[in-house]
């Protein structure tokens, strides 16, 4: 392939779906162009996992800490409490603070708890400078209405895994300092991001993820992602906005560094 360069925003290869060949994976990753991973948490033992996995593959690997929505249970504080502990002894190494978000999909049960969450580790955004890795499902007007009470703090952040209509995406795009994160759903033949990003969405306001082990593009779908697989979504939006597939990644990464301040 040609000398594509890219950045997996959003990989989850702490997970043990990747326990049998990490290594291979990360291999398969530089071969394929990707010169960084990030790697977002979703609750206490995830991240403490991923800042000691990213201590033994620094300038590749690049850790988040943060509590997911679907991980907001009753001990949702004493995690944040930690959490926060765990921030503020590796403030040096930590990339930004996710996955946070809301997901009102399956259970509102802890509706309260995760507004209450979401709006705590915003904070800690604000208070750090560290940019928000976002996830938000079935819950877009709630989790607006929060970020706006913080709009002139914000530093920025990735609203990931987009896969709204062009409403959506501007509603998204009037917080400045946001991308929206593309993933293998674009690929997807019932997705309609071939047709909304180019109406919708700059160039520079884009950026690359896998969600890996989840969401493989086509012609992988169905087996395990991995950060491989990026060229494919990389394809389908240099097809859609009519540019080449090496400045899909060079956009992108100079995107990436923007937002995660040249990390």
């Amino acid at each position: 392939m040609m000398d594509l360069n890219f950045i997996d925003t959003h990989i989850h290869i702490d997970g043990e779906e990747f326990d049998a060949d990490r290594q291979e994976v990360m291999d398969r990753a530089r071969e394929a162009g990707a010169t960084a991973l990030f790697i977002p948490a979703i609750d206490l033992a995830s991240s403490q996992r991923i800042l000691a996995l990213c201590d033994r593959h620094p300038d590749f690997l690049y850790p988040m800490v943060g509590l997911h929505p679907e991980e907001v249970h009753a001990d949702w504080q004493e995690q944040l409490r930690a959490i926060r502990q765990l921030l503020d002894a590796n403030r040096q190494k930590v990339l930004a603070i996710g996955e946070v978000g809301l997901d009102f999909y399956w259970s509102r049960e802890f509706e309260q708890e995760q507004l209450e969450a979401f709006e705590e580790q915003v904070r800690w955004s604000v208070e750090t400078r560290l940019p928000l890795m976002i996830h938000c499902r079935k819950a877009q007007n709630e989790m607006i209405a929060i970020l706006k009470r913080y709009a002139d703090e914000l530093p920025g952040g990735v609203f990931h895994c987009f896969t709204g209509n062009e409403i959506e995406a501007r509603e998204l795009l009037q917080f400045p300092q946001f991308v929206l994160g593309i993933g293998g759903v674009s690929t997807f033949k019932k997705s309609h991001l071939p047709e909304v990003l180019p109406a919708a969405v700059p160039l520079d306001r884009l950026v690359l993820e896998t969600d890996a082990p989840y969401m493989a593009p086509v012609p992988m779908r169905g087996q395990r992602n991995e950060s491989a697989y990026i060229p494919h979504i990389i394809a389908l939006l240099a097809k859609s906005y009519g540019v080449s597939e090496k400045e899909i990644g060079r956009q992108t990464t100079e995107n990436v560094e923007r937002v995660f301040k040249a990390k």
